[in-house]
């Protein structure tokens, strides 16, 4: 065996253990779309390598704001969420794009899959994006999204969450996690949450509130770290 495959069946290990399972019975919605053979992992090719690409210049200092894209006020609890992304290795990921989309403070999305009988929010359209600097640090100023009900069980509601997108240097290359809030009485029955087996790991989701960011009769401040790889990598859901 060589060391590359060395290498790739230990990081195969701690995906088991620190990654959703395709196939969560308490996630309902896994039993069917989840596959029903082994995968076939065919080796990385251009595409995947080399692009397609993106640059800095159609993103935005104003995307990193979900809350100034209305023609007023966008409603609820405002809040800023910042980090850094780390390798394995703990290395800054510089000028990677981050992606995050949400609830509104009422636990709605605009999406027309969206029924839940809480009020849309014109002023707040849920989504957002930013490079990371030099020390691989990423700021979003948002509103605290509001918990919602699913049908995936009986009573069942999602703790409040922010969905994050990272990619590295192709689009090819994009991990997808989940942020918590600190507290939240709802994790003990969210089955996407507790679908990472590891306490440790779970933990990993969850932010931190940090006073140091939080901005005096503007807005609190959570912190969430990313770390892409390693044993003490965050979570990301199999794509």
């Amino acid at each position: 065996m060589t060391d590359l495959e060395k290498a790739q069946q230990s990081a195969d290990r701690v995906a088991t253990v620190l990654d959703p399972a395709y196939l969560f019975p308490d996630y309902t919605s896994t039993v069917l779309r989840s596959p029903s053979k082994a995968l076939v992992m065919p080796p990385a090719g251009l595409s995947e390598l080399t692009g397609p690409t993106f640059g800095s210049g159609d993103v935005r200092d104003t995307d990193a704001d979900l809350t100034v894209h209305g023609s007023g006020e966008a409603i609820g609890e405002r809040i800023i969420v910042h980090g850094t992304v780390r390798d394995s290795y703990g290395k800054p990921v510089r000028n990677t794009l981050v992606e995050v989309w949400q609830a509104n403070a009422a636990g709605r999305y605009i999406h027309k899959v969206d029924q839940h009988p809480a009020p849309l929010d014109p002023n707040f359209v849920g989504a957002g994006r930013c490079l990371t600097d030099e020390q691989g640090h990423y700021t979003f100023t948002t509103i605290k999204p509001g918990p919602y009900p699913w049908r995936n069980h009986t009573n069942a509601w999602r703790p409040a969450h922010i969905h994050f997108s990272l990619f590295g240097r192709a689009f090819t290359q994009r991990l997808v996690t989940q942020m918590y809030f600190p507290g939240d009485p709802l994790f003990f029955q969210d089955p996407i949450f507790n679908g990472v087996r590891d306490e440790a790991a779970r933990k990993r989701l969850i932010s931190s509130y940090d006073h140091s960011a939080t901005r005096p009769e503007w807005a609190l401040g959570y912190r969430f770290d990313i770390v892409l790889g390693g044993a003490a990598r965050t979570p990301m859901e199999e794509s």
